[in-house]
């Protein structure tokens, strides 16, 4: 049977590698396994899919955080009357704070601060390159350079028939790399690498060209409200699904013990 659609096939990789791949996917997998487990995907845990999805965006604070810079700065920049720079320093300064004040409440909490100091970095680093070049669709250059990253290195690492998804649930689950002899698992690993690399294609290929008619600053303004829109629509409405399919797949792979 073919592994997938026809004409193509997950890539065949060697199942012994050399000593120097070998260290470089222990390292590259122990990181993202732990950084899975902490996120609370754990296959040997009896949880249900909506749960597990629900902890690894990090519950209501998780969504806030994701949800609510983005959306201030396109509220605050779609209401606030005036020219563009009337407008885009408010909502940079709304956008910016708010993200500062998640980042606050956590480290007084003493909960783990990444996610929200991530998101605070990414935060500041936008607002400045859109102060610099006066540009609000600059705001989002960030997020595409994020995505070109993620996607590229997701892809390639199917391609070369190391899938970071294998890595990591291979790490996760405690096997290692040894799911590279399973045919099974590297053709599910592989497409599900591939399905995520998607995503984050996805969002460039949609997100980009509207920003390009930015540049003419008489759509400046309605390219800002659509790009903001879409982040916010391409953001978390298509990452817990393939979410919730990666971790049923994995399940599959790997069900855990009857107690």
């Amino acid at each position: 049977m073919s592994d997938g659609p026809t004409g193509v096939h997950a890539p065949e990789p060697e199942p012994t590698p050399g000593a120097g791949d070998q260290r470089a996917s222990d390292l590259l997998g122990a990181a993202l396994g732990g950084a899975a487990k902490r996120a609370g995907l754990d296959p040997a845990q009896q949880s249900s899919t909506g749960r597990v999805v629900w902890s690894a965006m990090g519950g209501w604070r998780g969504v806030l955080e994701s949800v609510l810079p983005s959306l201030t700065f396109i509220l605050t920049y779609t209401l606030v009357p005036g020219d563009t720079q009337d407008k885009l320093i408010p909502a940079l300064a709304v956008s910016v704070g708010i993200a500062a004040v998640f980042t606050i409440v956590r480290l007084v909490q003493k909960s783990p601060p990444s996610a929200a100091i991530g998101g605070l970095v990414a935060a500041g680093v936008a607002a400045g390159l859109a102060l610099i070049t006066g540009n609000p669709s600059d705001n989002f250059i960030p997020g595409f350079i994020t995505n070109a990253v993620y996607g590229s290195a997701l892809l390639i690492s199917a391609l070369v028939g190391w899938p970071i998804i294998g890595l990591a649930v291979g790490f996760l689950v405690g096997e290692g790399t040894r799911w590279r002899t399973d045919r099974r698992k590297r053709r599910a690993f592989f497409w599900l690498t591939v399905a995520w690399a998607a995503l984050f294609a996805a969002r460039l290929a949609v997100q980009f060209p509207i920003y390009l008619t930015s540049l003419d600053e008489s759509q400046r303004d309605s390219a800002v409200a659509l790009l903001g829109t879409l982040k916010l629509v391409m953001g978390i409405p298509l990452f817990a699904p393939l979410l919730a399919v990666t971790w049923l797949v994995v399940r599959a792979l790997y069900p855990p013990a009857p107690r």
